[in-house]
């Protein structure tokens, strides 16, 4: 593949916390620990520790979860105490979801073994945490699949990791193509996690990926002084907010509101929040289950995994429970990271690395081909489709579309004949005036005309031109957030690993990847 780069602030897809965060500006200094560069990762290591127990119960945790997977991985190597996790999260979207999901797993993986190259002392394990305890089923139940939308409708509630998948088979009814490894997944396996789980070990297994569900009773157990704090203190919300509060002084939007307590309480086809009363006891908004002070701690006790952690907790219950050293996110989630500093330090967790994912827009071979004869540049196709239609016919035309020339000798004489009648009558000038403005107008009609017409001449240039304009930006939107991967995978089965081999996860560019 020849692959160019373009500066993720020429794209203009990018927010400005974000882009800021990546230009290492003064101002966010106090927000994150280190900025995500090779050698910071040898200071990470030395802060971070994690004890021998804590290993245990996450590898038994992965042991139980990988029970029926026949070519799982060996866990073992995360009992070392030189061993370290580099992680991405994201929900679990059906078929994979949109591109940049799966670049999330690849920019992880290369991160994980361009780290063992330059530390090989030590062992760097890549993890996708699934997150399986989120309820926002419209936001994975759909994909795009070459052009067409697919989507699940079930009557299941509640945490979307303990759904039962078997309901796509309705799916692959209307799905065209035969996707064997997808129907192995859904239609065989009891919950969308395990689905999920077993078709990521398909396809990235074999790169050292390992899928963590951490709905787990044992897991949660480690977690549980941090929640019992929450229940009783609700500290994070009040951290939070001053964060917030900081970075709206300076001019940022944020993604992340907390709330006075970030737990859901968690049960079969329930994920609801948590509230605590007036009177010092605790709901579940939209039930009717109510605790008191001393049977919310005693449930908390007994059955941690009956409590979920929010998108303010969620962060740190992963690096309390993983020998964790980055976090690889996009760009929503890096700025939310952005919120949390001050609640990992009333913690006294390390702050992992905070590194964006790769971005990437692939080119097919019959696209590249036509952005090479149409001579686009990598900006160009960032560009919205009247300037970069304008750019380019002035770029291609035999003529001259403007009549700058004419336009200066012509002014000259009407400031020639402005003068001439001041000279007669000086209550003349609003007439030459008015005659002027209607001159330029007129002008500037006869240019529109002109480039229509020659946008005419040019059809066949300028329809090639937005053709692969709408190819890469479908509905207007990058390619990576709306195409699936089976899009290019299906043409093409080594391109997966033309992605792995092409991206650089300390590049922090839009790479454009053209075959």
């Amino acid at each position: 593949m020849d692959c160019q780069y373009l500066p993720l602030e020429s794209t203009g897809q990018f927010s400005q916390l974000f882009l800021d965060y990546l230009a290492q500006k003064d101002s966010l200094r106090p927000f994150y620990n280190r900025f995500p560069k090779l050698p910071a990762f040898r200071e990470q290591i030395k802060e971070k520790s994690f004890d021998e127990s804590k290993r245990r119960i996450l590898v038994d945790a992965l042991e139980r979860q990988y029970e029926a997977i026949a070519d799982k991985p060996d866990f073992s190597v995360l009992l070392e105490p030189n061993t370290f996790t580099v992680t991405t999260g994201h929900q679990l979207n059906i078929f994979t979801g949109p591109l940049y999901i799966v670049y999330k797993l690849i920019t992880t993986i290369n991160l994980a073994k361009q780290l063992k190259e330059t530390y090989p002392s030590y062992n760097f394990v890549p993890v996708y945490w699934m997150a399986t305890e989120d309820h926002d089923f419209a936001e994975i139940n759909h994909f795009s699949f070459f052009g067409k939308n697919y989507a699940w409708q079930t009557e299941q509630r509640g945490a979307v990791g303990r759904m039962n998948p078997k309901e796509l088979k309705n799916l692959f009814d209307q799905i065209p193509e035969k996707l064997s490894l997808f129907e192995e997944a859904y239609l065989k396996q009891d919950t969308l996690a395990d689905a999920t789980r077993y078709y990521i070990n398909k396809l990235f297994g074999v790169e050292g990926l390992i899928c963590l569900d951490a709905d787990d009773a044992g897991l949660k157990g480690i977690f549980a002084p941090t929640m019992r704090d929450e229940l009783l203190n609700q500290h994070s919300g009040q951290l939070v907010n001053e964060q917030t509060e900081r970075l709206a002084e300076m001019g940022y939007k944020t993604v992340i509101t907390p709330r006075d307590i970030n737990l859901f309480y968690l049960d079969d086809q329930i994920r609801e929040r948590i509230e605590r009363t007036e009177k010092g006891d605790y709901r579940v908004i939209h039930t009717k289950i109510r605790f008191s002070e001393s049977q919310i701690l005693a449930l908390l006790a007994e059955h941690p995994e009956q409590f979920s952690p929010n998108v303010v907790l969620r962060p740190l219950y992963q690096e309390t429970i993983l020998p964790n050293l980055a976090y690889i996110g996009g760009p929503s989630e890096v700025p939310y990271w952005l919120q949390l500093k001050d609640v990992f330090d009333h913690f006294q967790t390390p702050f992992p690395l905070l590194m964006p994912r790769n971005f990437a827009m692939y080119i097919p071979a019959v696209s590249a081909k036509r952005i090479r004869k149409l001579g686009l540049t990598p900006e160009d196709l960032f560009k919205d489709n009247l300037t970069l239609k304008h750019e380019f016919v002035d770029t291609h035309t035999r003529h001259s579309l403007k009549f700058d020339k004419e336009n200066k000798t012509v002014n000259q004489a009407l400031d020639a004949i402005l003068h001439k009648a001041q000279m007669v009558d000086p209550t003349l000038e609003k007439a030459v005036l008015a005659e002027t403005k209607r001159f330029a107008n007129a002008i500037v009609r006869l240019e529109k005309k002109m480039r229509r017409a020659e946008e005419r001449n040019q059809e066949t240039g300028i329809r090639q031109l937005l053709a692969v304009k709408n190819e890469l930006f479908p509905n207007g939107s990058l390619q990576e957030r709306s195409e699936n991967f089976l899009t290019f995978y299906l043409n093409d089965r080594t391109f997966l690993q033309k992605m792995l081999s092409a991206f650089d996860p300390f590049n922090y560019q839009m790479q454009l990847c053209l075959e």
